[in-house]
């Protein structure tokens, strides 16, 4: 593990005991976490995007803002269902972001995850699906946006513009080199890994596998990262991919923690996603010591170079700073991370 951060699912609503979070509230908050973990030398902060719910579901204006008010840590999304995306917007406003923060975008994108409605993209004036989970218009969409990202010319200049004119075709702008190293496929299972891996891109694995043979998850999860690395070094791109991984963990420090997860150390559960029987995996909340045993007998931890920490987002900026620091100082130097916590930074 060279590098670790958050992946948040910016939910926000009624809390309990009469207590509200504004959707205001979320984002604001998710400004100043990032904020704090990038003083607190933490690699990178994600965002889940789901559309009809009450989570981030547009996380460029977001991404933005933390990229302009902090200063190295990487800004990303895990991930954008490209089924809802204009492709060439979606390039105009990612390249914009990279640009904001220096080349620190980290874009995760794939089909996505099942949405609270039916078909929903639909809705938004995408159709014409002949996939029941709209996975064909997905990549037809991504394709397109890889097109533009790279720089390829999409549009038919107009002679006669007062602005400009000329002849042939021009690209979409602003544009960010680099950009395309820093886009990432969301994979759920081994053909979509490998399909990023054959595409070009990087591999966000996801917290789950639509995949369950009795194997525990990690082991399922670096298979899929085996296959995904052979299918790169198979199309002849050059260098080495970027891989990430997702889990729930939490270093039970305080009596708070204990309160709120120290019954939550479970295993992996079965579960029917999408009509597909699938594997997601466990929640690991323990003392540090006992933590970073389970966390180096995890097969996917140890075969990625990213590991990102789901995160309450709910409990608050104090509370999710306190869980991040505590994995920094206490657990994350035993898997391989080498950034340090400045000290007195809490």
């Amino acid at each position: 593990m060279q590098r670790f951060g958050t992946l948040s699912f910016g939910h926000y609503g009624p809390l309990g005991g009469g207590h509200q979070l504004s959707a205001g509230d979320s984002m604001l908050q998710a400004i100043d976490l990032a904020q704090g973990m990038d003083e607190l030398g933490v690699d990178g902060v994600y965002f889940r995007v789901h559309h009809f719910a009450r989570q981030q579901s547009s996380p460029m204006p977001l991404l933005a803002a933390i990229a302009a008010k902090t200063s190295r840590i990487e800004v990303g999304t895990g991930v954008i269902d490209m089924r809802y995306e204009n492709p060439l917007y979606l390039a105009e406003e990612a390249a914009s972001v990279d640009l904001i923060s220096g080349g620190r975008l980290a874009l995760g994108v794939s089909r996505g995850s099942p949405e609270t409605v039916v078909r929903g993209y639909e809705a938004f004036g995408y159709t014409g699906s002949a996939d029941p989970r709209g996975a064909d218009l997905a990549r037809e969409h991504f394709d397109l946006f890889l097109r533009a990202i790279d720089g390829e010319g999409l549009a038919e200049r107009d002679a006669s513009s007062p602005f400009g004119g000329g002849t042939g075709l021009q690209r979409i702008e602003p544009h960010s080199p680099g950009l395309r190293s820093r886009v990432w496929w969301g994979a759920g299972n081994r053909d979509s890994a490998e399909w990023a891996g054959r595409v070009g891109v990087n591999l966000m694995s996801s917290t789950l596998l639509t995949s369950a043979d009795g194997r525990p998850f990690d082991i399922l999860q670096a298979e899929q990262i085996d296959a995904f690395r052979a299918a790169w070094r198979a199309a002849g791109h050059p260098g080495e991919p970027r891989v990430s991984v997702s889990r729930s963990i939490f270093p039970l420090m305080t009596a708070e923690d204990h309160l709120y997860f120290g019954g939550r150390q479970d295993g992996d559960q079965i579960g029917i996603i999408d009509g597909m029987r699938s594997t997601f995996g466990k929640t690991y909340a323990a003392e540090p010591d006992v933590l970073i045993e389970q966390l180096q007998n995890d097969a996917a931890i140890a075969s990625a170079d990213t590991l990102m920490l789901t995160i309450p987002s709910q409990l608050g900026v104090a509370f999710n700073l306190r869980v991040v620091e505590a994995f920094a100082t206490h657990v994350a130097p035993a898997l391989g991370w080498t950034g340090r916590v400045p000290a007195g930074s809490r």
